[in-house]
């Protein structure tokens, strides 16, 4: 066996800084705001971080400008944290289900809706086909690209998430009123297929063609409604078919029994990044009972035998900072569930922009530690001598 090494990757976002929300928003900022700008800057080591702080206090800078800067530190973050895997945390985008619909044609804005804790999005309802007339992150992509010697992963909106939060105000015409299931099923069929194909493949593609090597597709709506998880299966294939890049799927929320067996048809997907953490307790250990948010789920993975799990190990729903000993004894139990270290990735259960960015910090720290401790604890089991 090679020595085990996990690689340590982020999942989305990150919340914006206090100064880009605000000059965005259109207030001005204070002196704290300022101070955050410079406090960060010199914790991460941001080269010319003094010109953000001058040009943020004499009110200098255009909105490019912001947002170039928030992206540049979320990257230092995640890179000064240790990942090896990153992206910027989503600085430019809005929220993940408006950053979509606001672009596509197709949607009209309906107002805002609660999506949990005290986060809200813009929701829309289809009133056509959605459509693009081309790709949407390939200048966010490359300005990330330029930026770190990282691996870098894109995460993008899946078509289920798109079709299920969105309202219906064209697909369920045939079939709502009075229509059969089946015709209803068909509707919501066609509007993921229909998404897929034609606003996040375009995107998919040209963000490949620009360099990317990993997109990184989020469900959280996966099991809504547990007899449409086909859905979202043919919406992860029709977004991502022919694509030459490594592609994964990012799932939270979610009651993970309903995935098996349908997740077994997504094509070429090299792992499923799932939330087991939030389900989990805090107590050490590595066996069964010390670890009830991960046994079930694993256990799907060793009987169904998919290939990779992107392995949640920290709560974003908390400001409970994860001893490196906890992360490690998750760690540790996964590989043991799963005989086979390979398998497993390791990162948050979800984005964490709805943690500050200390709590942030302190976590991702930690998560590296405790992966690391997994490591040389595996790595020194594989190199002691058997006893005969």
């Amino acid at each position: 066996m090679s020595e085990v090494r996990f690689r340590t990757q982020e999942i989305g976002s990150l919340a914006k800084p206090s100064w880009r929300v605000k000059t965005f928003a259109g207030r001005p900022l204070e002196d704290q705001d300022i101070e955050e700008a410079g406090r960060w800057g010199k914790q991460l080591d941001v080269d010319g971080h003094e010109e953000l702080v001058e040009g943020l206090r004499s009110n200098s800078l255009s909105r490019e400008q912001v947002d170039d800067w928030a992206a540049i530190y979320a990257l230092r973050l995640l890179e000064t944290a240790g990942l090896d895997v990153v992206y910027d945390g989503e600085q430019r985008r809005t929220e993940m289900y408006d950053h979509v619909a606001a672009f596509a044609d197709g949607f009209e804005a309906r107002g805002i809706v609660r999506s949990f804790d005290n986060k809200y999005y813009a929701k829309a309802a289809v009133v056509e086909p959605p459509s693009v007339t081309g790709p949407q992150d390939v200048e966010e992509y490359q300005f990330v690209r330029e930026h770190t010697d990282r691996i870098v992963k894109v995460p993008l909106t899946g078509a289920y998430t798109m079709e299920d939060w969105s309202y219906d105000e064209h697909y369920s015409h045939e079939g709502a009123l009075g229509g059969s299931a089946e015709r209803r099923y068909e509707g919501r069929r066609r509007f993921v297929v229909d998404v897929a194909r034609n606003v996040i493949l375009p995107n998919v593609g040209g963000l490949v063609l620009a360099g990317a090597e990993w997109i990184q597709i989020d469900e959280p709506a996966a099991t809504t409604k547990p007899d449409e998880v086909p859905l979202v299966v043919q919406g992860f294939n029709e977004a991502t078919r022919g694509v030459e890049a490594k592609k994964s799927m990012h799932i939270c929320f979610s009651d993970y029994s309903a995935l098996w067996p349908h997740v077994l048809e997504l094509e070429d997907c090299l792992e499923l990044q799932l939330e087991f953490a939030n389900r989990d307790s805090r107590e050490l250990g590595t066996r069964e009972e010390d670890r009830p948010g991960y046994a079930d789920t694993l256990r799907l993975f060793k009987e169904h035998g998919y290939p990779n799990v992107g392995l949640g190990v920290l709560d974003i729903h908390s400001d409970f900072v994860e001893p490196a000993e906890l992360v490690r004894d998750r760690i540790l139990y996964a590989a043991e569930v799963l005989q086979d270290p390979s398998r497993i990735q390791v990162n948050p259960d979800c984005g964490l922009r709805t943690r500050s960015w200390d709590v942030v910090y302190e976590k991702l720290v930690n998560m590296v530690e405790g992966t690391r401790l997994a490591e040389r604890e595996l790595n020194r089991a594989h190199a002691a001598p058997s006893i005969r």
